[in-house]
């Protein structure tokens, strides 16, 4: 007579399982670095296998992310992560997409692709790391820089109205729209794991400041203040609420129920020799 042994429970990841030996070069004091920890700390909360994860990037300070994880990745073009993460879902529904972009990339480059993502609503979570300036090239304006922000490379401001992109991704269709700060590290994995759970195309901005470039942004510690309600899945009522903000309410502003798109995955109706072998001269 054999005695069965239970078999041991595998332990629960950690954070740091999730991070690459690559070293980051952001900035000391960037806030990207604390929304790595984010990632990192949701993915080991989310108990995500690293060989299910695909995370995408494209150009620019956060997309640098792909090398500093320890999953599937890709550092991909400019304005291009949302394209590529969304065939890549479509593809392989059986992974965890994550499209981890700036707000150059996503939204003056990418704006495009940004727009027919929340439109689609495959089933992936972006996040965007939005320092309101072009860090890796020194300094220039984005989408969401202020009018009157004042640089050497735009002296007075650029006189232009930011790009909201919470009202975008909510007119856009997006099924998920929330708002962390870098600064609140726990805040910022709530919100990740809620994206990730969320069925649909889920958007987080997260504010990150620049300290290089945007050293004022250093104040935003002082001016977030959580969302005085209660997630709202009531299109019109979001966009009253995020159209009225300080532009630094955090937390949940909506979550949609949408059905998310995924078209059946059949047998091919060919092989990829048989497509090479049309364009052989």
């Amino acid at each position: 007579m054999t005695t069965a042994t239970a078999t041991p429970a595998a332990p629960a990841p950690k954070a740091s399982d999730y991070k690459s030996d690559v070293k980051p070069v952001w900035c000391p004091g960037c806030g990207h670095t604390h929304v790595l920890l984010s990632f990192t700390k949701a993915l080991a909360q989310l108990r995500l296998p690293a060989e299910r994860v695909a995370v995408i990037s494209g150009i620019g300070c956060s997309s640098r992310i792909p090398a500093y994880t320890e999953a599937y990745g890709s550092h991909g073009v400019h304005g291009r992560a949302l394209a590529l993460g969304a065939g890549l879902k479509l593809s392989r529904p059986d992974l965890d997409v994550f499209v981890i972009s700036g707000d150059g990339d996503a939204f003056s480059i990418g704006g495009n692709h940004f727009l027919h993502a929340c439109r689609r609503n495959v089933d992936i979570t972006c996040i965007v790391m939005d320092n309101r300036v072009y860090g890796m090239t020194k300094g220039q304006p984005s989408p969401t820089t202020e009018p009157d922000w004042d640089s050497a490379l735009s002296p007075g401001g650029t006189g232009l109205r930011p790009f909201h992109p919470l009202v975008i991704a909510l007119a856009s269709g997006a099924n998920f729209v929330a708002r962390g700060f870098s600064g609140n590290p726990n805040e910022t994995t709530r919100l990740i794991v809620e994206a990730a759970r969320h069925p649909g195309f889920s958007f987080v901005e997260v504010l990150s400041p620049c300290v290089t470039f945007r050293p004022d942004e250093k104040e935003w510690k002082n001016m977030f203040e959580p969302a005085p309600v209660e997630p709202t899945d009531d299109p019109s009522r979001a966009a009253r609420r995020i159209m009225s903000d300080t532009g630094f309410l955090s937390g949940i502003l909506y979550r949609g129920n949408r059905k998310p798109y995924q078209p059946e995955i059949g047998r091919p109706s060919c092989e990829p020799a048989d497509l090479q072998r049309e364009f052989v001269l």
